[in-house]
């Protein structure tokens, strides 16, 4: 009796856990909402710039309307995103940007910049009525279903990591890299998955001399990765394609051929490799960045894996099934299915490189 009423209490406990659990989540989901909001009307960057304000002051400057202003800086305040100090009840209270908030929310270039995963979150969630079909009909959902958000928002979050971190501290230990980068000839880079063409941008600015090719399928992610290659001054060295990388003119041959995050969206990743594997020249680099995953399912793995798994019920694996016959990898692609895919693609052998990194794994496949 005792041992089932200890079971009774073990079940309750856990009912009330989980409940609790998701009232906190979709506080947490509105909060995220919240910041796209905030993102994408320019308050964080305001309040960097000239808080603390009224919600009067922030209206003014933002060419929107107070009351809702108003609401969204009590809902950010209650959060504990923004300070608030001053009478409120007469509407002269100020609010601001605390201490170390302005890199996550407002300044693009941090590392810490973390508003655009909120965009990227608004626009994985817009065809969830075509991911719910998927479910039932085994199909999946075209990339351009996800829409600006999704494209928009991964690219900046990408921005700061690529121009701060890639070439110096990603490319920079592989063996050999760093200086066949540096050497004459200019080497010649291919970026596959290029999206908004900020790997392909930091690659440049940090090797004067290389020239990079950065192929896409998406069309409107090309357009916006020739933007941001023109506002950087880069367009003599780096170029941008529609088009599949197994159809790139390979008569020279390209000394480093790296794909970041996109492997395991793809419909056939052998296909991908296998290009790969041909654009490169004999003794050339070829990279994989993907997800830091488990080596094997564990439930009790933590945030990360919890992480990478809602990126890909939501867009990963359904993008990934949208041209059949398909792989079905999805985000969770452990290391021992990216060496496979290798295997298959013609490469000898895969080693993970020791670049320590939260969220990604970097993979050197051997010719």
């Amino acid at each position: 009796m005792a041992t089932a009423t200890a079971a009774i209490e073990e079940s309750q406990k856990r009912t009330e856990a989980l409940a609790q659990g998701i009232v906190e989540a979709v506080t947490g989901a509105m909060q995220v909402y919240s910041i796209y909001i905030g993102d994408q009307l320019g308050f964080y960057e305001i309040l960097e710039q000239d808080g603390p304000l009224t919600s009067h002051e922030l209206a003014r400057r933002s060419g929107t309307q107070e009351r809702y202003v108003r609401e969204w800086l009590e809902q950010q305040a209650v959060n504990g995103i923004l300070d608030v100090e001053g009478d409120h009840s007469s509407g002269a209270a100020k609010f601001s940007l605390p201490p170390g908030h302005a890199e996550v929310l407002a300044l693009q270039d941090n590392v810490n910049f973390l508003a655009p995963l909120a965009q990227l979150l608004v626009g994985a969630a817009r065809p969830l009525e075509s991911v719910l079909a998927a479910f039932r009909n085994g199909g999946g959902v075209p990339f351009s279903s996800y829409g600006t958000d999704a494209r928009e928002g991964q690219a900046r979050l990408n921005r700061p990591l690529f121009l701060n971190h890639l070439a110096q501290e990603w490319l920079a230990p592989v063996p050999g890299l760093d200086k066949r980068l540096r050497g004459q000839p200019p080497a010649r880079v291919a970026d596959i998955g290029c999206g908004g063409g900020w790997s392909s941008i930091g690659i440049a600015r940090n090797y004067p001399t290389v020239r990079v090719d950065g192929y896409d399928l998406d069309l409107p992610s090309v357009d916006l990765a020739k933007k941001n290659v023109a506002a950087a001054g880069l367009q003599d060295r780096v170029r941008f394609y529609q088009q599949d990388a197994g159809a790139a003119d390979v008569r020279e041959g390209y000394d480093l051929v790296l794909a970041f995050e996109c492997i395991h969206d793809m419909s056939d990743p052998v296909r991908a490799l296998s290009a790969m594997r041909r654009l490169a020249k004999p003794g050339a680099t070829v990279l994989v960045v993907d997800e830091r995953v488990s080596e094997k399912f564990d439930p009790d793995a933590g945030l990360v894996e919890r992480f990478m798994y809602g990126w890909s019920i939501l867009h990963c694996l359904p993008v990934g099934m949208a041209e059949q016959p398909s792989a079905g990898t999805g985000t969770v692609m452990r290391p021992s299915v990216l060496a496979q895919y290798a295997r298959e693609a013609g490469f000898s052998d895969v080693v993970v490189l020791p670049i320590e990194h939260l969220f990604f794994r970097f993979y050197q496949l051997k010719q």
